[in-house]
């Protein structure tokens, strides 16, 4: 039985925790992962800022800065604002500006395609990370 649920749970695309950031794996390709975010954003009547394309910039610069090795093979960041959801955790501390605009990331590296956050701080902030929580889930299909 506990091999069973052994298997059970390594099947899962359970969340990873580290360095303050949650992963989800996905099974899509980069592309499609990249749309199911946007799609994800825009779907709760978001407005995406700008897409940062970390992967191309370091890419392109890696002669530049003496780098040695590729770092992704894609890696875009959706930056995005809730208004409602920041002005309820600004009016609780005006200095949760800090954390504003919201960033998603895709990536994809080898075989792996991973979307993912930075985890907010304890108390108001937690109400974005649900919203970042529940954007990633979506877009990871979990």
């Amino acid at each position: 039985m506990r091999l069973i649920l052994a298997a059970a749970l390594t099947a899962m695309a359970l969340p990873v925790l580290a360095d303050g950031v949650t992963t989800y794996a996905t099974e899509d390709s980069f592309e499609d992962a990249a749309f199911a975010v946007e799609t994800a954003i825009v779907g709760r009547g978001l407005v995406i800022d700008y897409v940062s394309h970390v992967g191309e910039m370091l890419a392109r610069t890696k002669d530049d800065v003496g780098g040695t090795v590729d770092l992704f093979d894609e890696a875009d960041v959706f930056l995005f604002c809730s208004s409602t959801v920041s002005r309820s955790v600004m009016e609780q501390d005006l200095m949760n500006i800090a954390h504003c605009p919201y960033g998603i990331f895709v990536t994809h590296k080898g075989d792996d395609v991973m979307i993912g956050f930075r985890n907010m701080p304890d108390g108001p902030m937690q109400e974005v990370q649900t919203l970042l929580d529940d954007i990633a889930r979506e877009a990871a299909g979990q």
